[in-house]
């Protein structure tokens, strides 16, 4: 498994889910864990979320938690599944990432400390913010269907 780019980050944030790197290991493909845990970048077009267009929510792959509605997805160009807004503002949290020379607003998710991906202030009305997610941090779940238990 290739990872584009890594940034290990360390906080001292404490998160309502927790669980040892050995059962995060134990509950992740590879790539999620790479995501979500390690702070990496899946390549570009790679998510099949990228085409996802049925009505449902994007929750975290991590802990299950509802991040993101398919009500403010939208297409952004970039290879990644975009979003004007989170689901609920307590459902992500957001930190200063000066890794890779710039600085950038990373978002995770508020229940488990999952990286999700970055906001940025280029996308559409209503909100101007593009929260620009990793799929592999995400699970879609259709409209009528009930959010995994992780």
């Amino acid at each position: 498994m290739a990872k584009l780019f890594s940034s290990a980050k360390t906080t001292d944030e404490v998160f309502p889910v927790q669980k040892s790197p050995e059962e995060w290991r134990s509950c992740l493909t590879p790539m999620q864990h790479a995501v979500l845990r390690e702070h990496a970048t899946e390549r570009a077009g790679t998510s099949p979320l990228n085409d996802e267009e049925r009505q449902g929510v994007f929750c975290c792959a991590g802990c299950g938690a509802p991040v993101f509605s398919s009500a403010t997805k939208f297409e952004s160009g970039t290879g990644w599944p975009s979003f004007f807004a989170p689901i609920a503002e307590q459902a992500v949290g957001e930190r200063e990432d000066r890794s890779l020379f710039m600085v950038r607003t990373e978002i995770h998710c508020a229940q488990c400390g999952g990286h999700l991906g970055h906001k940025f202030p280029d996308g559409p009305a209503p909100t101007r913010m593009r929260y620009c997610m990793n799929g592999a941090a995400l699970a879609f779940v259709p409209e009528g269907e009930e959010t995994p238990d992780k």
